[in-house]
């Protein structure tokens, strides 16, 4: 498989370890479900990384996202962990698109299927789809981070601001770069 970044299953590895050591290392802070939904994420991101390209795979490490994105925000609304868990199901239902969008056109990224003469129909709604979401999680981090009050102050907050960055990272490697 052609990769438009040579270091892209590096840099996605890197992004998925460093997210989930932050959120273990930030564990008491992190609700089940936070929890669970970045474990899921960083594992899909090393087995992306380590994997084929496969569509079957690329179809069931969507329906794995698309499962820990709902259960990633169930029954934290209204809990001060609501506005991260809601960033990580964001990540999670990116990644989603992004690998639907990869088994659809047997290409990794939205970028390669434009690269490649792809782009028509549901292929092109899923690349248009990725690239909105890659940009939607990269602001929403920004936001968060520079703008928002934070909820948590200290070593958590710089724990869930690694974490957060990590995820951004990963899944812009993930859906642009590789």
């Amino acid at each position: 498989m052609e990769h438009l970044l040579p270091a892209a299953p590096w840099l996605m590895a890197a992004a998925a370890i460093v997210s989930a050591v932050a959120c273990v290392a930030a564990w008491r802070s992190v609700p089940w479900q936070g929890k669970q939904s970045a474990l899921v994420m960083a594992a899909v991101m090393l087995l992306v990384a380590a994997g084929d390209g496969s569509p079957v795979v690329g179809l069931i490490l969507g329906a794995v996202l698309l499962l820990s994105a709902m259960l990633g925000t169930m029954g934290v609304r209204g809990t001060p962990a609501a506005a991260t868990c809601c960033h990580r199901a964001l990540v999670s239902l990116v990644m989603a698109i992004c690998s639907f969008e990869s088994a659809s056109t047997g290409q990794a990224a939205a970028v390669a299927g434009h690269a490649h003469g792809h782009g028509q129909g549901v292929t092109g709604l899923l690349s248009v789809l990725v690239v909105v979401g890659v940009i939607s999680v990269v602001l929403w981090t920004v936001v968060a981070e520079w703008v928002l009050e934070p909820v948590h102050h200290g070593r958590t907050a710089r724990l869930l601001t690694t974490e957060a960055w990590a995820m951004a990272a990963g899944v812009a490697v993930m859906c642009l770069g590789f």
